[in-house]
């Protein structure tokens, strides 16, 4: 029997899905149109990772429904 980290093996399913995730989400016309409307405090938005936008993007999309 093979000693397999069972928490090491979820960890990277978790990446996995959530590069996934991240994946299609920025494909959505409503990212997209987000990411066209944003500024970025004089920074271009392009430079963020697209882990940060995404993450960016989800939070403020949150923010606005929970009003």
């Amino acid at each position: 029997m093979s000693n397999i980290n069972v928490t090491s093996l979820k960890n990277e399913e978790e990446a996995l899905v959530w590069d996934s995730l991240k994946q299609a989400i920025a494909l959505t016309s409503g990212f997209q149109k987000w990411q066209l409307g944003r500024e970025v405090d004089g920074n271009d938005q392009q430079n963020m990772s697209l882990d940060k936008r995404v993450s960016l993007y989800l939070r403020e999309t949150l923010e606005t429904l929970a009003y």
